[in-house]
């Protein structure tokens, strides 16, 4: 979390100067991307986890 403040980027203003809609589209895809790792990644994990302990 303490990075994240580190790493905290506008997007909007961003958005406001990018050049074309192509990178409105890659500056959107890039910042959602990481949290879509995060809860498909914990979704794997939940899964083993829970597939381990019924087999006990």
């Amino acid at each position: 979390m303490f990075l994240s403040l580190l790493q905290q980027v506008n997007i909007e203003e961003k958005i406001k100067n990018a050049p074309d809609d192509e990178y409105q589209i890659g500056i959107l895809i890039g910042s959602y991307l990481p949290l879509f790792a995060l809860i498909v990644l914990a979704y794997i994990l939940y899964r083993y986890n829970k597939n381990r302990n019924k087999d006990q």
